[in-house]
């Protein structure tokens, strides 16, 4: 037997019990808040000791983080078919209608925590954060180019305006996180992007 069929079953264990702690981290997010759960209760709930845990994750932020973006990326992702101002539309308003449930909960008590332990936050920003914010990114600036937004103002402004309001009704449950919010908000916020005039598309930078 070759060495990569000996190490072929440690493999499969290894993957199915990183499934089992990250879907066991799910379902007790769905009923018992971020500092509810423990890790002692992770690994219970998973069938794993907490070593198996800690090989993998430093912190118990670090699972809860994992766990929420494998789940939230599955289901908002940018629509393919579509140009980019109306993917970022259909983007926005999966992110309202998800974080109207216990998705949004998990990600304000995660940056409610981070206040406190930036490590935290760093986790946020790292496993999460930074690449929805860059795939968002990408299509605001095909937006421009595309002169389908305004080019006249900073892009990280844009950006801001997109989502920023979002995070705000999460954070201060200021209104509710529903349907006719998702579309005020896309409605207005694409108006305040709009160009005064038709724009001349631009051609991307050669790289």
């Amino acid at each position: 037997m070759n060495q990569a069929a000996q190490r072929s079953p440690g493999r499969t264990r290894s993957t199915a019990s990183r499934l089992a702690i990250l879907n066991a981290t799910l379902k007790l997010l769905e009923t018992q808040s971020l500092q509810q759960v423990s890790i002692e209760a992770i690994a219970r709930e998973a069938g794993v000791g907490k070593a198996t845990i800690y090989r993998w994750w430093p912190t118990k932020a670090a699972v809860v983080i994992e766990a929420f973006v494998i789940s939230h990326v599955s289901r908002v992702t940018a629509p393919k078919d579509m140009g980019p101002r109306e993917a970022l539309a259909q983007i926005m308003k999966l992110l309202i209608k998800e974080y109207a449930g216990w998705e949004g909960r998990i990600v304000s008590q995660i940056i409610a925590e981070g206040q406190s332990d930036p490590t935290v936050l760093h986790e946020f920003r790292e496993r999460f954060w930074y690449g929805r914010r860059a795939m968002a990114l990408e299509l605001v600036n095909e937006a421009r180019r595309l002169g389908e937004f305004r080019d006249d103002i900073p892009v990280e402004f844009q950006l801001n305006q997109l989502f920023a309001p979002i995070y705000f009704q999460l954070l201060t449950a200021h209104g509710p996180l529903n349907q006719e919010f998702a579309n005020a908000h896309c409605d207005n916020v694409m108006r305040l992007m709009a160009p005064a005039a038709r724009q001349t598309p631009t051609k991307p930078k050669s790289r």
